[in-house]
């Protein structure tokens, strides 16, 4: 008998096949009883016939609980009005393990209670959606840059210096020397940019702010991206495509997992190239506009990334912010050192920045300036300062949150739901 995955049912009609998985819900007449059946690629209801089964099996489908896993035979039928399009006739059933009385049911739960049972919550159909989008969003941004000539490049997550401040590392005792947990790969990405021309390092990243934000989260992952010889535009425009790229796989391939969730595809389906590009001061115009009390040189905070990308209702990249406020690897702009050659995508729909990038210092001398006026200590960088001794080319890069680009593209409210096991403040159990 072939084993085949619920999601493919469809290329089955007809067929009698075996499903392997877990009894999600069940239902009974008295002489028909209906199990709903989950194995993690969708669902099925499984209709079992008392006078069509043997009397052992019927009686002991009736013991089956909430989650107990099992395996079912029958054959595939079309039912357009069943979930997702089929049913089973079921023939047989062999029950693997019953389960004891599941704490999650199908009635409302309050989010901490969920979040006790995250290992539990992660089965329910809108979080198995989440995930499977989450993982094609992965597999379509590795697709993308094989597609143009990068090479994977994993960067340490264990650093012995900051990348952008020392205010939210996580520190640790790395056998008596000091060690960080990493913010970001981007400084060892320059250097393998160097080498491989075009880089991606794609990993866990660590921030110890202490922020309750729907947004944030303290440990989340970032596809990062160098590219030797990319001025600020070469960067942007990479971006873009990438995201448009990712899109488009999204809607093709996890067409049931957006239905699942309630998304408005025509959302995503009207994002289109070439994204709006603003500079920062002409940001700060469009946040007067709409009566904000904004100083040019301030960062911006959820509010103002919303009010900004929904004036254009699409992803737009705000170019050109104020040095002082960004890391200090940032390239200023030679027409004006007030501000860089950087640049973050905004998402539309309320959910800020998804993107930040732009050019990197290439001169040794301006490089040395900033680690200074950071009050960074030089010798903890000497290695990232030989970049720029022995074969210094304008160079460019960006970090993509991966969370945050599952959240835009799922549509939801908070960032919990985008990884398995959110680390929040004060929270990481389970």
């Amino acid at each position: 008998m072939e084993t085949v995955l619920i999601k493919n049912l469809g290329s089955h009609v007809g067929q009698q096949v075996t499903i392997q998985g877990w009894l999600y819900n069940r239902r009974s007449s008295g002489k028909i009883q209906f199990l709903i059946v989950r194995d993690g690629s969708g669902l099925v209801q499984g209709v079992m016939v008392k006078k069509e089964i043997a009397p052992e099996l019927y009686e002991a489908a009736q013991t089956l609980t909430q989650e107990s896993s099992l395996k079912l035979t029958g054959i595939v039928m079309d039912e357009p009005r069943a979930l997702g399009g089929y049913e089973m006739q079921v023939t047989g059933v062999e029950i693997v393990t019953i389960a004891e009385e599941y704490p999650i049911t199908h009635k409302e739960h309050g989010v901490d209670f969920l979040a006790e049972r995250r290992h539990l919550w992660i089965r329910t159909p809108r979080q198995v959606a989440i995930l499977r989008i989450r993982s094609e969003i992965e597999h379509a941004l590795r697709e993308f840059f094989y597609q143009h000539d990068f090479v994977l490049a994993d960067a340490p997550i264990i650093t012995p210096a900051a990348c952008e401040g020392t205010t939210n590392l996580f520190e640790l005792d790395y056998h008596g020397d000091k060690g960080y947990l990493s913010q970001s790969g981007q400084l060892y990405n320059e250097a393998t940019a160097l080498a491989l021309g075009r880089i991606y390092c794609f990993g866990p990243t660590f921030r110890a702010e202490k922020s309750k934000t729907r947004r944030h989260l303290l440990e989340f992952w970032m596809i990062e991206a160098e590219m030797a010889y990319f001025d600020v535009d070469d960067n942007m425009k990479l971006q873009e495509e990438m995201i448009c790229f990712v899109i488009q796989r999204v809607l093709k391939k996890c067409a049931n997992e957006l239905q699942t969730l309630g998304r408005d595809v025509a959302k995503l389906e009207a994002v289109k190239l070439p994204f709006p590009r603003i500079s920062y001061t002409d940001a700060v115009e469009i946040l007067k506009q709409a009566g904000e009390d904004f100083v040019w040189g301030d960062d911006f905070g959820a509010p103002h990334e919303t009010i900004i990308s929904n004036h254009f209702n699409a992803p737009v990249f705000v170019h050109r912010y104020p040095t002082a406020i960004k890391a200090f690897y940032m390239k200023p702009d030679p027409a004006d050192s007030k501000v860089v050659l950087g640049a973050d995508l905004l998402a539309p729909e309320g959910y800020g920045e998804i993107i930040g990038g732009g050019q990197r210092i290439d001169d040794l001398n301006l490089l040395k300036q900033r680690i200074a006026e950071h009050k960074l200590p030089e010798e903890a960088f000497e290695w990232y300062l030989d970049l720029r001794r022995y074969g210094s080319v304008p160079h460019s890069g960006f970090g993509l949150g991966l969370e945050r680009t599952v959240a835009w593209l799922c549509g939801l409210d908070h960032i919990r739901e985008t990884i398995p096991f959110p680390r929040l403040l004060h929270k990481m159990y389970p």
